[in-house]
């Protein structure tokens, strides 16, 4: 009957217990990092009335007789399970999402370990955990910021206003597009010379600047003509020559009897027939009608009319020939007369004329060009000869073409070129240049600006560079220089002249000489520069070196990183969180203030880096919350009563069945 009651007891005192872990959850069910306690029971001891028979050949075995003497708790677990994350904002504040713990220590080597990441910094630059005063543990990085391999485990100290030493710039690297076709060569009129150029216009093609000196030889195209010779009878009874026409003088007056049988075939077409004349008709009325014929130009030249092919050039080409030979007719004297237009007016009977004297232009025009800028093969010059531009309506040479690869007019006067006799024709192409500029640094911190301008060159797929600075300093080496790319637009060659391999600056205010090196990219990559059709995009995208710079705040990466943030925009490893792991979490001893210690059944602590050697991830700027399951706790709570509850009546029925028993002598 008594084991009853102590039964009872058991029950109430350990599911008291229950109670108190219960309790402690729902205190701390905003405790950033809390992770709950659960309580486990099991039976107590056990007294044994009989054992258990084995069986024999004629009975069967019998079980034991066994009376449990009440309960106990086994285990007060901690539930290492995740909480949710809280974002705070504040970089110091760090949570752990997965396996590990944040590393504490204070001055006396004792080692502690929580999941609550509410950390800052105390008047000695030392991260720490403001609510226990204990130094969060890590490895700091060197000047360069790699934490070295052989780096222990200690305190962080970050000093804030701390100096970054200025580091001098030692590459410079270009990248993106270099226009293989772009030009900026305008071109102007230097020097007309004997040419009689007087209009230039355009851009060189090729796109490169420097002078054109242009000689032309040779002569002008010549126009085919015909002119008739004094002419004939005047037909008035006589045998009058006449010695010279005049423009008044009447066709009939002349002798011409037929009016309507003369032509001319230019070029060997159709023959075009003059029209509407008669005897009254003057030498001008003669000339305008000639001069509808498309192709030929008459004038009265010295008494004597002159045909002219109105196109200059071979006259093998460029022709013209009369048609119907002068009629002969009898005089009333007895005389031979001219009767018709070709035998009276140009002296011409029983024949026709052709034109003579034509001639094609011999011109040649030599253009000796000289770059602006250029080294080796492309300094130059060049000679190359341009093309002549022949006006198609008088088959003279009215300019040149070809310039600068095309795209420039080079036009005469009214009265077509001219050979220049010694007297050249000059003519100035502008360069075409894309520039890029950077800041670079000195070794006293110094800031400097190098501009690199490109030219293109003469020679296909190249341009030329030149280094220069704008302030007092002076480029002692490596100031020039090109580059040229493949025909796929990717890299060729990146070259220095004078046999430098980097541009040296001396910056003129105490420091040591600048030795910077040009990274173009990788020869027959796309990585650097290239050349491809298109809009100028090439610039330089960074430098390595900088000035003296302060800290001036942190970052905190997932791997526990600290970089440093310096004020000449340098960011930099300064030091690293380290974390621990346990084969046993749930054999951490917990020491109060949400930090935990090792035991001999947790195992000895796993120190390791965030996402690398330890599976947990840290975050910047927010807080683990308490993993307490309000839900679970209350139905907890519940079944926990009800146990309380139900051993408190195996309390009362026993000492009811106690009574009983006592009053049995009654």
């Amino acid at each position: 009957m008594m084991a009853s009651l102590f039964a009872g007891v058991s029950g109430l005192r350990n599911h008291q217990v229950k109670m108190n872990v219960i309790g402690n959850n729902i205190a701390n069910v905003n405790t950033i990092g809390f992770k709950p306690g659960r309580v486990n029971f099991q039976e107590a001891l056990v007294q044994t009335a009989k054992g258990a028979g084995r069986p024999s050949s004629t009975l069967g075995g019998t079980n034991p007789q066994q009376l449990g003497l009440g309960m106990q708790v086994s285990t007060v677990d901690n539930l290492f399970l995740q909480g949710g994350l809280e974002t705070t904002g504040q970089i110091t504040d760090l949570a752990i999402q997965g396996s590990g713990f944040f590393i504490l220590s204070d001055g006396n080597n004792n080692t502690f370990f929580s999941r609550a990441g509410s950390f800052g910094f105390d008047a000695g630059s030392n991260l720490i955990d403001p609510a226990t005063g204990l130094f969060v543990q890590g490895k700091m990085a060197d000047t360069s910021g790699v934490i070295p391999s052989l780096a222990t485990t200690g305190s962080i100290v970050l000093p804030f206003g701390q100096q970054d030493p200025a580091k001098p710039t030692e590459v410079i690297r270009m990248a993106n597009n270099i226009d293989v076709t772009a030009t900026d060569s305008n071109a102007s009129l230097y020097d007309a010379g004997g040419s009689g150029i007087a209009e230039v216009s355009g851009m060189a093609l090729d796109g490169v600047g420097g002078q054109h000196v242009i000689t032309i030889t040779g002569t002008q195209a010549v126009n085919a003509t015909f002119t008739g010779s004094t002419v004939g009878n005047a037909n008035d009874g006589t045998d009058v020559q006449v010695a010279g026409l005049g423009t008044s003088m009447s066709l009939g007056g002349l002798g011409v009897t037929i009016f309507d049988d003369f032509g001319i075939t230019v070029d060997g077409g159709t023959t075009q027939y003059v029209s509407g004349l008669t005897a009254t008709s003057t030498v001008q009325d003669l000339i305008n009608a000639i001069n509808q014929i498309s192709g030929v130009e008459a004038e009265l030249v010295g008494g004597q009319l002159q045909v002219t092919r109105d196109k200059a050039g071979d006259n093998l080409e460029y022709s013209f020939q009369s048609v119907n030979p002068g009629q002969i007719t009898l005089h009333a004297n007895g005389g031979a007369i001219a009767g018709n237009i070709a035998g009276v007016l140009f002296g011409l009977n029983g024949t026709t004329f052709s034109s003579a004297g034509g001639a094609a232009t011999t011109y040649a025009a030599i253009d000796t060009f000289t770059p602006t800028r250029g080294f080796g093969v492309a300094s130059g010059p060049t000679t190359t000869s341009l093309d002549l531009v022949i006006d198609d309506r008088t088959g003279l040479a009215i300019g040149l073409g070809g310039l600068g690869g095309g795209g420039v007019t080079l036009k005469s006067d009214s009265g077509g070129i001219t050979a220049t006799g010694g007297s050249d024709l000059i003519i100035d192409t502008a360069d075409t240049l894309h520039a890029a500029s950077i800041n670079v640094f000195d070794s006293q911190g110094g800031k400097h600006t190098l501009t690199i301008e490109f030219f293109k060159s003469i020679v296909p797929n190249r341009w030329e560079w030149t280094s220069s600075t704008l302030g007092i300093e002076n480029v002692v080496a490596g100031q020039n220089g090109y580059v040229s790319f493949n025909n796929d637009g990717s890299l060729n060659t990146f070259e220095y002249f004078g046999g430098a391999n980097s541009i040296v600056i001396d910056p003129g205010n105490g420091a040591d000489l600048m030795d910077i090196r040009l990274d173009a990219g990788s020869i027959s990559g796309f990585d650097g520069l290239t050349g491809f059709s298109g809009h100028h995009t090439a610039s330089i995208i960074n430098q390595d070196g900088y000035g003296l710079g302060l800290l001036e705040k942190i970052a905190i990466d997932d791997s526990g990183n600290i970089s440093g943030i310096f004020s000449n925009g340098v960011t930099r490893v300064l030091a690293q969180i380290m974390l621990a792991d346990f084969n046993n979490q749930a054999g951490l001893r917990k020491a109060g203030r949400s930090l935990y210690q090792e035991s001999p059944n947790s195992g000895d602590a796993i120190e390791g880096i965030a996402n690398q050697t330890i599976s947990g991830t840290i975050t910047s700027g927010a807080l683990e919350s308490s993993s307490v399951d309000i839900a679970q706790e209350f139905t907890s709570m519940i079944t926990a009563q009800r146990g309380f509850q139900a051993n408190a009546r195996i309390i009362t029925t026993s000492d009811q069945m106690l009574d009983e028993l006592v009053n049995l002598k009654r």
